[in-house]
């Protein structure tokens, strides 16, 4: 009987992640990276091909516009996106020194109702 009678439990339980799990410290990701499949390559990676973006040149220095008129409307609207948001240089292309000239004008022609500041509901 006293062979029977066994002492508390020998056997040891590890103290990392449980039976089956992946040892990763980053949670249950099965395999799949921080990025998801979304951000995976750059695009054109899936098809083979890689595309050809034009750099960008700033219309107003190609044009030599060397003002940039807020009542002209028409020039306006072209950098203010449909919110009423004013659309950033690195979409537009516009160099700097214009874009805050631009920035200037549109600000100008809302506060003379030229432009609205917000799209009506």
């Amino acid at each position: 009987m006293a062979d029977e009678i066994q002492s508390p439990s020998t056997e040891r339980r590890s103290s990392g992640p449980r039976e089956g799990r992946p040892s990763s410290d980053r949670g249950d990701r099965d395999g799949r990276s921080d990025r998801g499949e979304r951000g995976a390559g750059r695009p054109g990676d899936a098809t083979g091909r890689k595309f050809f973006r034009r750099k960008k040149v700033c219309k107003f220095c190609v044009e030599k516009i060397d003002s940039i008129d807020y009542k002209d409307v028409r020039l306006l609207q072209g950098f203010v996106a449909e919110r009423g948001k004013i659309v950033p240089r690195r979409l537009t292309g516009v160099c700097t020194p214009h874009q805050r000239r631009l920035t200037t004008a549109i600000k100008q022609a809302r506060n003379i109702a030229l432009l609205p500041f917000a799209v009506r509901y």
